[in-house]
């Protein structure tokens, strides 16, 4: 399997610095090894005669005819050295079966066989599901009807008292105000929930 955190930064064509080289980087921390530049000599022998055209229309010619050879044998020349660069970086690399990232050893957990990244969210997954949960446990065995105080096992009503369990606010029974459901005594009449 390839690993895909490379880019390409060969310099092709009819150059005089004509050669391949790619650089790997890890995606969780961004370290980046560069492969060793491969020089093409045919680009690189068309890029000198193309420097030296202008002084001779022969030379100039034969630069462009060299120019064209070099860029069809480029290709097997850069796949060569994409193939050595591989094997080196699949060394240093190692791709994450969870995120499928390309990760150096020191974002690799070697225990949990997954990059640092994933191991994080996955404790933080798990972190927030335990705490969910709990909560929703204490919630459940923490209703009782705040109007006659029996434990309630949820739903809108009170079984006991029928009072409306999902409610903010109360009426006051003497007068009609509304009240908030906390209160214990009506602000307008005094009246005691």
């Amino acid at each position: 399997m390839a690993l895909e955190n490379y880019r390409d930064i060969s310099v092709g064509g009819a150059d005089v610095d004509s050669g391949f080289q790619f650089e790997f980087y890890c995606q969780c921390c961004d370290r980046r090894w560069k492969s060793t530049f491969k020089p093409h000599r045919m680009g690189q022998f068309s890029g000198l005669l193309m420097r030296f055209g202008f002084l001779f229309s022969s030379v100039r010619s034969a630069g462009y005819a060299t120019g064209n050879f070099a860029d069809m044998g480029a290709g097997g020349a850069k796949a060569k050295a994409f193939d050595e660069a591989m094997q080196r970086a699949r060394t240093m690399y190692t791709e994450c079966g969870g995120c499928h990232h390309g990760v150096c050893d020191d974002c690799w957990d070697s225990r949990q066989q997954e990059c640092v990244e994933c191991v994080t969210k996955e404790r933080q997954g798990a972190a927030l599901a335990d705490r969910q949960q709990s909560e929703a446990a204490a919630t459940a065995s923490n209703m009782t009807c705040p109007s006659c105080q029996c434990v309630t096992a949820g739903g809108r009503f009170c079984g006991e008292c029928g009072y409306d369990m999902a409610s903010t606010f109360k009426s006051c029974p003497t007068c009609g105000v509304m009240a908030a459901r906390n209160a214990r005594f009506c602000g307008d009449c005094g009246h005691g929930f």
